[in-house]
């Protein structure tokens, strides 16, 4: 599972995605483990970041079970079985709080699964 969503942040990260929480429901939801909430800044973006989220999974061998949303591009969820990606623009997730809603259950600390940058090398 933690492979799944690390993939799904990095995903999400090398599409331009903000704010990335990720929240273990195991005990709150039975249907999933893990929900990953990010934001995109505007609807093209909210959709790349969804593909992208998808393509990367698809890729790991992990699939589908549902999508929503993608069309409109203000709230996309991909549901992966254990894991569900809530995919937001800005407004969209500003105004349902997701995290507040969900806020008895535990955060997983995804800092640390965006690769570092590399090194720029100073210029001569």
């Amino acid at each position: 599972m933690r492979t799944d969503l690390r993939n799904a942040v990095i995903a999400a990260d090398d599409k331009g995605a903000t704010a990335p929480v990720a929240l273990e429901v195991t005990d709150h939801f039975g249907l999933a483990d893990v929900f990953l909430i990010v934001s995109g800044s505007v609807e093209r973006n909210v959709q790349a970041i969804s593909d992208g989220i998808e393509d990367a999974l698809n890729d790991a061998g992990v699939r589908t079970v549902r999508r929503e949303g993608r069309e409109t591009g203000r709230w996309v969820l991909l549901d992966f079985g254990d894991l569900i990606v809530h995919v937001f623009h800005r407004e969209e997730r500003d105004f349902y709080q997701l995290e507040k809603l969900w806020q008895d259950c535990p955060v997983i600390d995804t800092s640390a699964m965006i690769p570092a940058a590399p090194a720029v090398a100073a210029a001569e």
